[in-house]
């Protein structure tokens, strides 16, 4: 089984060195690597030979065939994993599951993530070594130093170096033994995906987990600002906008941007970690959430309450934990029954369908008033235990 941790690193002055010398090779290495991917294609396509298509490994032995001099200064694995990363960028283009996933371009010097993969790095003294190239350029190789223990112990596979505005990270992939985890305390649970907050329980019980709070809202604020500052920087001068000042503003947003981030991250991956050690079997939505960003009115909320990291994180935990994961149809109208007598409100039925401010006759969001039975119900318990008891 697989894991990854990311942490924070920090490297002495001559590390520092080396790691952004390996951010600028390994974007020249995916550079050249599409370069000759495209022709290879071109040529297959022109020729009538599908022997002709490319794939990473004739892509990776090109290049290395046609290695520089000054390239041998650098790790040969860079190279590779780059040439690795172009290919899983163009089976992601071509898998229709993945319909958003654009085709492969060049990475920019100015506006390309700095980041660099190997798989030769190891820890010594606690302590990431990176590989030593063949002919080192550098006085000296030292460690890294991490700033938080390795949870996991197990063999390293993957190190991914990435650069932000807070600092240099490092994310670690090990390949570590599958875990007996401690039985779950309760059956199943259902989580009901809103603005804002996450509504989960059980018959017993039903609670909210706020995911996107309120104190977040002054963040935004100050972004909102920033980015007005950047823009009218760039339309008093369009041609040579980027200033001390424009920069010193645009350090400012990504800091606020990290901030927000960290925040929600924080408190999503500890809720669904409290989820999955709790119970053993999920209920959750698949809700169609491009079509749900048409709404011009809640379209920004609904970007910033992450229902999709929500639900990658209990996909890949529940597989960890050996928990069972039931993904509602989108079909499944959990906003349109009662969960008392399992009345269906439709278009044509008395009142209309329940909308988000209610029903034609009682506008109440909140709300959800059942004409078969009389009850009154509050709109997200009440859909939760619909969720609940769906049956594939």
């Amino acid at each position: 089984m697989l894991k990854v941790q990311k942490i924070k690193l920090q490297p002495n002055s001559t590390m520092i060195k080396v790691i952004e010398e390996l951010f600028s090779y390994s974007r020249y290495c995916y550079n050249q690597a599409l370069e000759i991917w495209n022709t290879m294609y071109d040529s297959s396509v022109l020729l009538e030979d599908k022997s002709l298509r490319p794939n990473w490994r004739k892509v990776r032995n090109k290049l290395v065939s046609n290695k520089a001099d000054w390239q041998y200064t650098y790790s040969a694995r860079v190279l590779q994993q780059s040439c690795s990363n172009l290919g899983k960028a163009w089976d992601n283009f071509f898998n229709p599951n993945m319909p958003d996933s654009g085709k492969p371009k060049f990475k920019s010097k100015k506006y390309s993530k700095k980041a660099f993969t190997t798989d030769r790095a190891r820890f010594k003294n606690n302590k990431l070594i990176l590989d030593k190239p063949r002919e080192d350029r550098h006085s000296g190789w030292y460690g890294i130093r991490l700033r938080e223990p390795v949870r996991f112990t197990g063999k390293l596979k993957l190190v991914t170096v990435t650069k932000d505005v807070s600092g240099y990270y490092a994310s670690l992939v090990f390949d570590v033994d599958d875990t007996d985890y401690p039985k779950p305390t309760k059956d199943k649970v259902a989580v009901d995906c809103n603005v804002r907050r996450l509504t989960y329980g059980n018959e017993d019980s039903i609670n909210t987990k706020i995911v996107y709070p309120k104190s977040l809202d002054k963040l935004y604020e100050r972004i909102k600002v920033y980015q007005r500052l950047l823009a009218k920087k760039q339309v008093a001068n369009p041609t040579n906008f980027r200033s001390n000042n424009y920069n010193k503003v645009r350090t400012k947003l990504q800091c606020d941007y990290l901030k927000v981030s960290n925040i929600q991250h924080d408190l999503l991956q500890k809720f669904t970690t409290d989820l999955v050690k709790n119970y053993q079997e999920i209920h959750i939505e698949d809700l169609d959430v491009k079509h749900m960003l048409m709404n011009k009115h809640i379209s920004k909320n609904l970007q910033r309450s992450l229902f999709y990291e929500f639900r990658r994180e209990l996909t890949y935990k529940c597989d960890w934990y050996n928990r069972d994961l039931v993904v509602v149809s989108k079909d499944y109208p959990s906003t349109q029954l009662c969960s008392n007598c399992g009345y269906r409100k439709t278009k044509d039925s008395y009142g209309g369908k329940q909308t988000l401010s209610g029903d034609s006759i009682h506008r109440e969001h909140q709300k959800y008033y059942c004409y078969n039975c009389g009850s009154v119900l509050d709109r997200d318990e009440n859909a939760v235990i619909n969720i609940l008891n769906y049956k594939e």
